[in-house]
């Protein structure tokens, strides 16, 4: 396929405000791509030249890829970094830029531009910078306009094609297998293997039977299994008839575990590999870990060896680092609590029950200087269940995570053989909930100056694969958080609703669903103008009062954030307090 056919599929994504819309054109772009391109394609439409989970980065920034540009079309880089001040899209100025040039059509092909934009990722060395800025700026030179806009835009991680996972799985099943419903099999696959573009190389090259007999690997992460709520342990108990397996909640690093043989490589929840982050991690795992090949579920929190205190998330958020690495280890050791294991000695182990895995465990971890495995309990008492509930409280853990002891490690799943009990205050709710920033309001008076002034949030709707709204916050951050929150959004800001954004209310910006905060509300309400569960003239949830408890970061991805379902579950908890 010609990158320039490509490019114009990228155009039709950005500018079209409808999901359904979105599955359509993939499936479209799907069926022209042969098996040899589709999954380099799948890399691309992901802003990407390798899966999520491998650390291979373009390594551009802004002012390098500006640089780029001025020199494929003979400007200075101060008057490109001007005019991007302005615009705040390098794509739009580069397409500006390039249609002054002869270029309006290229016979660059996908695989060329992505084996090219594959060599800057891997240029290391003496005169990395030199080279790449060549690489990019010749590039620029030989392809059209629009290809130049969406090329640009891809070292610099901003594509604004607004896709999701289940939305390109949809196009894959819409494409190869006629119906999206279809869409089931390959998110399962997925869920093992966490590489959209094997599924797809797989599934255009062996169809729906090899994705099946994809499995869980070593070297690829899991995606994680997450956790739903219940208002207290009688509940769990009435829901898991009579008998749970009692974990404590820590709130810290959620930390995959890889080994095979002596190399370990580490993953966050959203697929981030880490592995240089943590060398503590990896020094336990070589130590502790005996057996050949395992992988492990595991929390990490850094911890005060003066004090033998664990320490609260904001502290152990500094361990989340790209320099200085071994200096913060030494000052903020990690402690890694493991509660699961999914591989070992070559066989996957997430079809065992968990009282199996948990058994599994305790014989392959030894000793607790950095591993600390996490066995727990099983209970079927709910005295027994708020003493060890109140036991974590005065810990400083955030509770129990309570699980059902017959259950299979279900990979990317959030059901009810995982729940959460955590602290609560009477007159609020039982829980924060995680909610993705969708916009902002310009401010007024004071907050003029920070740009914003309230932000428009909303939880994520799985069913749908949409984002849907849930409250304005306008209350809980310091003027720098303002500041800050303005920045960050202003670098994924886009013209017009995202495709896969539900809302009756228009903020001053839009932007990319990406940054995930931390709420907390005084109750759940029904609210018409907010769209989260409203169905036809249903009104939807709202929260009340809502503030802002802390930013997540990077751990957590906007998919990962509160659910519809649970925001009406934990509606309806509250209603019967």
């Amino acid at each position: 396929m010609l990158f320039s056919k490509l490019t114009r599929y990228f155009e039709k994504l950005e500018q079209t405000s409808s999901r359904l819309a979105l599955i359509d054109i993939l499936a479209e772009l799907f069926s022209k791509v042969k098996s040899s391109e589709i999954a380099k394609v799948v890399y691309l439409i992901q802003g990407r030249v390798a899966p999520f989970y491998e650390p291979i980065e373009i390594g551009m920034s802004e002012k390098l890829v500006a640089e780029s540009i001025a020199r494929a079309f003979g400007v200075k880089r101060e008057e490109v970094l001007k005019e991007y001040g302005k615009v705040g899209d390098l794509g739009k100025i580069t397409e500006r830029l390039s249609s002054k040039f002869k270029v309006q059509s290229s016979k660059l092909r996908v695989e060329d531009v992505f084996n090219i934009l594959a060599e800057i990722a891997g240029t290391t060395g003496e005169g990395t910078v030199e080279k790449k800025l060549n690489f990019l700026s010749e590039l620029l030179k030989k392809v059209d306009p629009v290809s130049a806009k969406h090329l640009v835009r891809i070292p610099l991680g901003a594509s604004r094609l607004g896709i999701g996972d289940p939305t390109v799985l949809d196009g894959f099943s819409l494409a190869k297998l006629g119906d999206r419903k279809n869409r089931k099999e390959l998110e399962g696959a997925y869920n093992k293997t966490s590489d959209l573009g094997l599924i797809a190389e797989t599934l255009w090259n062996r169809g729906i039977q090899g994705v099946r007999e994809l499995d869980v690997t070593v070297g690829r992460p899991i995606r994680p299994q997450l956790a739903e709520r219940l208002p207290d342990p009688k509940a769990v108990l009435e829901k898991f008839n009579g008998e749970a397996h009692i974990q404590q909640k820590f709130d810290g690093f959620r930390v995959q575990i890889h080994k095979k043989g002596d190399e370990i490589r580490l993953f966050s929840r959203n697929l981030e590999e880490t592995t240089l982050m943590f060398p503590d991690i990896i020094e336990g795992a070589r130590r502790q870990v005996k057996a050949k090949t395992a992988i492990l579920d595991s929390e990490a929190l850094a911890f005060n060896p003066e004090s033998d205190e664990f320490l609260p998330f904001q502290e152990t958020t500094k361990r989340r680092r790209k320099y200085g690495i071994v200096e913060m280890a030494k000052s903020l050791p990690l402690k890694a609590f493991v509660f699961d294991i999914m591989y070992l000695n070559g066989k996957s182990l997430i079809d065992l029950p968990l009282k199996g895995r948990i058994k599994k465990l305790e014989e392959v971890i030894s000793g607790k200087e950095i591993l600390i495995p996490q066995p727990g309990e099983i209970t079927g008492s709910v005295e027994r269940m708020n003493e060890l509930f109140n036991d974590a409280l005065t810990k400083g853990l955030e509770g129990l995570v309570v699980k059902r002891p017959d259950s299979k490690y279900e990979a990317g799943a959030r059901n009810f053989n995982w729940v959460k009990l955590k602290r609560h205050s009477a007159g609020e709710l039982k829980d924060t909930i995680d909610c993705v920033i969708l916009g902002y309001i310009f401010g007024r008076g004071k907050r003029s100056e920070f740009g914003a002034g309230a932000l428009l949030v909303g939880v994520y709707d799985e069913s749908q694969d949409e984002f849907v709204t849930v409250s304005k916050i306008g209350t809980g951050l310091t003027d720098e958080e303002w500041r800050e929150i303005h920045k960050r959004a202003d670098k994924i800001k886009v013209d017009h609703k995202p495709a896969r954004v539900n809302s009756i209310l228009t903020p001053s910006v839009w932007i990319e669903p990406e940054i995930v905060i931390e709420v907390l509300a005084d109750e759940i309400t029904r609210s018409p103008v907010h769209t989260a569960g409203k169905e036809g003239s249903e009104p939807g949830y709202a929260l009340r009062f809502p503030r802002l408890v802390k930013f997540r970061g990077s751990d957590k991805r906007a998919e990962d954030a509160t659910t519809v379902k649970e925001l009406i579950e934990m509606h309806g908890q509250q209603f019967k307090r």
